[in-house]
C-alpha cells in the first residue's frame, strides 16, 4: 500500500540539527498480521542529496529532524492512520534527545543491524522502554552480544533474503529463553513463503506476498472473479440496467458482495443502506458502478472487505486521480482514466490469468492498455511514478517526476491526500 515523499525546512527549534531547505523522501512499507492485516508501517526517509550515495546510515544519522517533522507537521493519523510506526534508528539517534519527542505509544524503535551493543546502549534502551517505547532488532542473525539486549526487545525482524525461515528454527529455541519478542518476517515475496513463515513461528509480516499472483483455490473463485471482469467489460460498453439486472441475478454471490461493499461506506456522505441491484444501480449510475466493481475484484468471499490488498489498490487508484488533477501535472482531462488504469494495474494478482489477457476481455482502449502493461504516455508515467513510490525507490520517483511536472512537495501534497482517503475508507469497512 503505498509511500509518502515530503519535504521539510526544519524540526522543533533547539531539539534538533539545523539542515535548512533539504527535500526528504518519506515512504512507508506495510507490516501485517497472520490474517493479512496491516497493523503497523515502516517509515522510511532518504534526503534527495543522498539519492546516489550508498551510504544511508550517515543520511539517517544527519536527518533526525525529519521524524519529528513528520510527526508534527503532517501528524501521526496522516502518517500512519491507525497503525503503529516502525522508525530504523542508528546508534547516534538513539542516545540522541530527538526520541523523546516522539509518542511512545505509536512508535517502534528498530535499532539497525550494524549497532554496536555495549552497556551504555543497553542502559539508553532500558530507559526507553520505561518511558513506553517499544524496541525491535533489524536484519536479526544471532550473535552473543545480543544477549544482553534481546530481554529488553518487543519485535526481531528476520531478512528473508537473508536468512531462510528452515534457519531461524534452530535459533528460536536458544533465544527464547530470554526474550518473549515477536518474530517479524521481512521480503516475504510468495505465498509459499507466507504460510513457511506461519509454520516457524513468525506472527508479522512484510513484504508483496499479499500482492503477487497466487493459484486461486478453487475454481469456483476464478469463475467468481471472471464474471467480475465480464460484467466491468460490459459495463466499457455503456450498457444500462436493464442489460445489467439480469447478469448480477445470475450470480449471487456478486450480488452480495456489491451490496455489502455499497452499504459499507454509503453514497454521497451517507449510509443508503441499498438492498436491491436495481437499487444500486441506479442510484450509483454507470461510473460509481464501475468503481465498485473494479474494486470488488480484489474482495474475497469470506474475508474482510478492508484487506491491504484493497486498500493499496484504493490508495493507488487515488494518487493516480489526484496526481492527475493536480495543477502542476502536464496533462489535463485525464483523472477518471487514471484512477481506471490504478484500479486494473492490480487486477492480475488475484485472477489466474496474465494482466494482457484480462484487458483484452474488457476490450480496454490501446492506450490504457500501453499505460498498464509498458507504462507509455502520461497515464503509464504516473503508474510508474506510484509503483516506484510504494517500492521506496526513491532515486526513480526522481527522475519520473520531473517528467510529470511535479515537485517533490506537490507529490506530498497528493500522497497525504490519497492516504487520507484509503484511512476514510478502512474506517468506515465492516
Amino acid at each position: 500500500m503505498p509511500s509518502i515523499c515530503t519535504q521539510w525546512n526544519g524540526g522543533p527549534k533547539d531539539r534538533v540539527l539545523d539542515i535548512v531547505d533539504q527535500e526528504i523522501f518519506l515512504g512507508r512499507q506495510p507490516i501485517l498480521n497472520a490474517k493479512r492485516e496491516t497493523v503497523a508501517y515502516e517509515i522510511l526517509f532518504r534526503s534527495k542529496n543522498s539519492l546516489t550515495s550508498a551510504d544511508i546510515t550517515d543520511d539517517l544519522a544527519s536527518s533526525t529532524h525529519v521524524i519529528v517533522s513528520a510527526m508534527s507537521h503532517f501528524g501521526l493519523d496522516s502518517v500512519l492512520g491507525q497503525c503503529d510506526g516502525f522508525i530504523n534508528v542508528t546508534a547516534d539517534l538513539l542516545m540522541s534527545d530527538t526520541m523523546e519527542l516522539l509518542p511512545p505509544e505509536r512508535i517502534v524503535l528498530e535499532l539497525l543491524e550494524h549497532v554496536q551493543i555495549n552497556q551504555a546502549l543497553v542502559d539508553r534502551c532500558n530507559d526507553l522502554k520505561s518511558r513506553g517505547f517499544r524496541l525491535a532488532l533489524d536484519d536479526f542473525s544471532y550473535r552473543s552480544e545480543y544477549d544482553a539486549i534481546l530481554p529488553l526487545v518487543d519485535f526481531i525482524k528476520v531478512d528473508l533474503r537473508a536468512t531462510p525461515c528452515k534457519d531461524v528454527f534452530s535459533v528460536l529455541s536458544h533465544i527464547r529463553r530470554t526474550t518473549s519478542a515477536i518474530f517479524l518476517a521481512e521480503k516475504v515475496e510468495t505465498e509459499e513463503e507466507f504460510e513457511a513463515c506461519k509454520d516457524h513461528g513468525y506472527t508479522l509480516f512484510q513484504g508483496y506476498f499479499f500482492s503477487r499472483p497466487t493459484v486461486l483455490r478453487s475454481k469456483k473463485l476464478n469463475s467468481q472473479k471472471h464474471s467480475l471482469m465480464h460484467i466491468i467489460g460490459i459495463l466499457f460498453g455503456d450498457a444500462s440496467v436493464n442489460d445489467l439486472e439480469p447478469i448480477f441475478k445470475d450470480n449471487p454471490e456478486l450480488i452480495l458482495g456489491l451490496l455489502r461493499l455499497v452499504n459499507s461506506v454509503g453514497i454521497g456522505g451517507g449510509r443508503l443502506h441499498i438492498t436491491t441491484v436495481r437499487q444500486a444501480l441506479v442510484i450509483l449510475g454507470q461510473k460509481q458502478l464501475l468503481r465498485w466493481m473494479l474494486l470488488l475484484v480484489y474482495a474475497e468471499p469470506g474475508c474482510r472487505a478492508n484487506s491491504e490488498l484493497i486498500q493499496r489498490v484504493i490508495n493507488r487508484a487515488s494518487f493516480m486521480e489526484l496526481l492527475t488533477q493536480h495543477a502542476h501535472f502536464l496533462h489535463s482531462g485525464l483523472s477518471d482514466q487514471a484512477h481506471m488504469v490504478g484500479m486494473l494495474s492490480l487486477a492480475h494478482t488475484v485472477i489466474q490469468d496474465p494482466l494482457e489477457e484480462l484487458l483484452d476481455q474488457i476490450g480496454l482502449a490501446d492506450h490504457l492498455k500501453s499505460a498498464l502493461l509498458r507504462k507509455e504516455g502520461a497515464l503509464g508515467q504516473a503508474l510508474l511514478l506510484t509503483e516506484a513510490i510504494e517500492a521506496a525507490d526513491f532515486i526513480k520517483v526522481d527522475s519520473v517526476r520531473h517528467g510529470l511536472g511535479l515537485s517533490v512537495q506537490d507529490i506530498t501534497e497528493i500522497q497525504l491526500q490519497a492516504i487520507s482517503r484509503a484511512n476514510e475508507f478502512s474506517r468506515q469497512l465492516p
